[in-house]
C-alpha cells in the first residue's frame, strides 16, 4: 500500500563527511514507516470480531477501514508542506506522538465514536509523519546510498501489507482485535525515544500552507465516500445518497479553482494534466481500490460465511501478500523491455481474470482449491500495475517536480483505497448485513469489470514506449 511529497534537500557545498548514524536512522524511519503500512491491512482481519464486540453496522465497519486511509492520503500533501515549514523532525515526532496515542485510544474503544475517532486521528499523525519520514531519510544520505536507502523505503509497502494480514490474524485469534493497535505503542514509544539521538535537527525553510486546498479535497472525499455507503442501506436515488455526492462535487470543483489560483498549492492541477501522471493517478487509483477492497471483501466472507477464524483468514491472504510482490518484482525487471502501456493493460487484464473465479463464489467454493489461487492471480497483475503506475507517473517529470508528482499519485494510492473499500460495502451490503452470499460474488464481479475496463483505459492513457526515470523520488 506509499509515501511523500518531498525530495531530496539541497545538497551543501562542501564535501562533509558522511554521518556514521545513518543506516541505524534509517532502520528507525522505515520502521515508523512500516507501522503506518501496516495498520491499513491490519485491521481487515479483524473487522468481524471489532463489528460484534462493539455491535458495529456494515457502514461503520466501512469507516473503520476508509476513516484512516482517508485522512492519511487527503492530508498528506500539507504534511509535506508541514515537514518544510516546522522542519521534518519536528514534524515527523509531532505525527508519531499523535499515530501512537491515537493507537492507543483504538484499542481502548468501546463504542463505534471512539474508534472512528481514534482511526481519524492515527491518519492525521500518518500524514504527518510519512512526508517527514521520508525527507529525513533524503537528508541523511547523498549519492548511490541515497538510491540504496530509497530502495529499502520502496520495499517497506509490500512487506506492510503482507505483514498486516498475518499479524491482524495472530493478535484477533490471540490476545484479541484491541491488540493490533495496542502493538503500534510500544513500537511508537521506541522510536520516539531513540530517533532525536540519531537525526539532528534541521532548520526550516519557509513554506507556504494551503489549508483551503486540503480542507476542500478531504471534505470533497468524505462526501462522495459517504454518498457511496448510504447507497448500500437507503439506495442510489435517495437523499442520503445524493446530497453528499452532489456536495462532493462541489467541492472537488471549488478544490480545482482553488488550486489554480494558489501560490503553494498543494496538487499543481496543470502537472495532473500531463499524460504520464494523469496515466499513473488513474492506474494506482484504480490498482489500490481494487487491492484493499478485495482485501476487506475476502476477510469478511471468510470469516462471516466460510467460519474461518481470524488466524486462518490471515494465513489464507499470505500466498495473495506473496503474489502482489512477485507481480511488482517481475514488473520492475520488464518495463525496461515491455513499455509501460503493454504491462499496465496486460497487468489490469489478470487481475480481472483472476478475479471471475470469485465473482462465481458460492458456500460451496474451496477456499484454497479456488479463493485463494484466484485472489493470487488477481494480486499478481494488481502487484504489475503498482510499478507501472509510479514509474509511468514519474517519466519524464524534472526532477524539481519529482516530489510533487510522487506526493499526488500517493495520495490518490490513498483516497483509492478508501473509495474502493466504500464502492465494494455498497454492493456487498446484503452479505455483509445478512449473510447473503451471492452479493459478495456481486462485489467481486464488479471488482473484475472494472479491471477490465481499466485494461482497455490503459491502452488509451498510458504513453507509448518504455519510460525513463527523470526524478529520483519513491514512494510506497
Amino acid at each position: 500500500m506509499t509515501d511523500s511529497t518531498l525530495s531530496a534537500s539541497h545538497a551543501p557545498q562542501y564535501a562533509a563527511p558522511p554521518d556514521p548514524r545513518r543506516w541505524a536512522a534509517l532502520t528507525v524511519l522505515c520502521l515508523a514507516q512500516f507501522m503506518l503500512i501496516l495498520d491499513v491491512t491490519v485491521v481487515n482481519v479483524a473487522l468481524p470480531d471489532i463489528g460484534a464486540d462493539l455491535h458495529l453496522s456494515r457502514s461503520a465497519l466501512t469507516w473503520v477501514v476508509t476513516s484512516y486511509t482517508l485522512a492519511f492520503g487527503g492530508l498528506m500533501l500539507l504534511g509535506g508542506r508541514l515537514a518544510d515549514a516546522l522542519g521534518a523532525r519536528r514534524t515527523f515526532l509531532a505525527g508519531l506522538v499523535l499515530f501512537t496515542g491515537a493507537s492507543l485510544a483504538a484499542g481502548l474503544a468501546g463504542g463505534a465514536g471512539t474508534l472512528l475517532t481514534a482511526r481519524v486521528a492515527q491518519g492525521v499523525g500518518a500524514a504527518l509523519l510519512s512526508p517527514a519520514a521520508l525527507s529525513l531519510v533524503t537528508s541523511t544520505f547523498e549519492g548511490e546510498e541515497r538510491r540504496r536507502a530509497l530502495g529499502v523505503w520502496a520495499g517497506i509497502g509490500g512487506g506492510g501489507a503482507a505483514v498486516g494480514v498475518l499479524l491482524g490474524g495472530l493478535l484477533t485469534s490471540g490476545p484479541g482485535w484491541h491488540w493490533i493497535f495496542y502493538v503500534n505503542v510500544p513500537v511508537g514509544g521506541a522510536v520516539l525515544a531513540v530517533l532525536p539521538s540519531l537525526v539532528a535537527a534541521r532548520p526550516p525553510r519557509p513554506a507556504r500552507l494551503d489549508l483551503k486546498g486540503a480542507v476542500l479535497v478531504t471534505g470533497g472525499t468524505v462526501a462522495l465516500i459517504k454518498g457511496v455507503v448510504a447507497a448500500g442501506d437507503q439506495g442510489w436515488s435517495s437523499a442520503q445518497t445524493l446530497i453528499p455526492l452532489a456536495l462532493a462535487a462541489v467541492l472537488y470543483a471549488a478544490f480545482a479553482v482553488a488550486e489554480r489560483a494558489a501560490g503553494a498549492p498543494l496538487i499543481d492541477v496543470r502537472l495532473l494534466a500531463r499524460r504520464p501522471v494523469l496515466a499513473g493517478a488513474f492506474l494506482i487509483l484504480v490498482a489500490t481500490a481494487l487491492l484493499i477492497s478485495t482485501f476487506f471483501l475476502t476477510s469478511v466472507h471468510l470469516q462471516q460465511d466460510r467460519g474461518y477464524s481470524a488466524l486462518r483468514t490471515g494465513l489464507a491472504f499470505l500466498p495473495v501478500a506473496v503474489a502482489t510482490g512477485a507481480g511488482a518484482h517481475i514488473a520492475g525487471r520488464l518495463l525496461g523491455t515491455v513499455g509501460a502501456r503493454q504491462l499496465a493493460a496486460a497487468g489490469m487484464t489478470v487481475a480481472a481474470l483472476g478475479l471471475v473465479p470469485v465473482a462465481w463464489t458460492h458456500l460451496g467454493t474451496g477456499v484454497w482449491s479456488t479463493v485463494v489461487p484466484a485472489l493470487s492471480v488477481a494480486t499478481f497483475g494488481i502487484g504489475a500495475v503498482f510499478v507501472t503506475a509510479f514509474t509511468t507517473g514519474l517519466a519524464m517529470v524534472p526532477a524539481a517536480e519529482s516530489g510533487l508528482a510522487s506526493g499526488a499519485l500517493n495520495t490518490f494510492h490513498e483516497v483509492g483505497g478508501s473509495i474502493g473499500v466504500a464502492v465494494v460495502s455498497t454492493i456487498a451490503a446484503s452479505g455483509i448485513q445478512g449473510g447473503v452470499p451471492s452479493a459478495f460474488a456481486h462485489a467481486y464481479a464488479a471488482c473484475a469489470i472494472a479491471a477490465g475496463a481499466a485494461a482497455l483505459v490503459a491502452l488509451v492513457v498510458v504513453p507509448p514506449g518504455k519510460p525513463r526515470m527523470a526524478g529520483g523520488a519513491h514512494a510506497h
